[in-house]
């Protein structure tokens, strides 16, 4: 951890979303090796910065949303859910998210946002060139693209963390403190 960086364990999102307790044995082992707690509160943090340029924060939350309602992971879309809530989001675009239907949006940017999303998450080996070609086809800069990519990127390493997570903990016997 830098000295410019504060990390608060209380506030770990990870460790939430996946019901982790200080000195469980789940949580003992996660934090074994805190460096990898703070890079990835740290990463969650930079991607969803509200002054983070290119895509708009309630664009990225609808990603994340997405990416989880896909993925499944139930405990971090609710997550995803509750931030949105903070925020003014179109009830439409909300709709179309959370039934799975990102070609009913009418927003042709949020849209080609959304159907990559699903398109690396279901399907990694289709995100090629003529996928990314359709980003800055609806309007995304080179680097709102990259961050894009980013985010998904750090979203199916978040979920598969999450999920692991659970999976022990559910195999503790007692998820009690070391």
């Amino acid at each position: 951890m830098t000295a410019n960086t504060q990390y608060d364990i209380a506030n770990d999102l990870v460790d939430r979303v996946a019901g982790l307790a200080p000195g469980t044995a789940t949580h003992t082992l996660r934090h074994a090796r805190d460096k990898v707690a703070v890079a990835t509160q740290g990463s969650y943090e930079g991607l969803f910065d509200p002054a983070l340029e290119g895509i708009s924060l309630v664009e990225r939350l609808l990603v994340a949303l997405y990416a989880s309602r896909l993925t499944p992971s139930p405990s971090l879309a609710a997550h995803y859910r509750a931030e949105l809530a903070r925020h003014t989001v179109d009830a439409a675009q909300l709709s179309a998210v959370e039934s799975g239907q990102p070609e009913e949006v009418a927003d042709e940017r949020l849209r080609a946002i959304l159907t990559f999303t699903r398109t690396l998450i279901e399907n990694p080996v289709e995100g090629d060139k003529a996928a990314l070609q359709k980003l800055p086809a609806a309007g995304l800069t080179t680097p709102a693209v990259v961050a894009l990519a980013q985010l998904i990127a750090f979203l199916s390493y978040q979920t598969r963390l999450v999920a692991g997570l659970q999976a022990l903990k559910q195999l503790a016997p007692q998820e009690t403190t070391a």
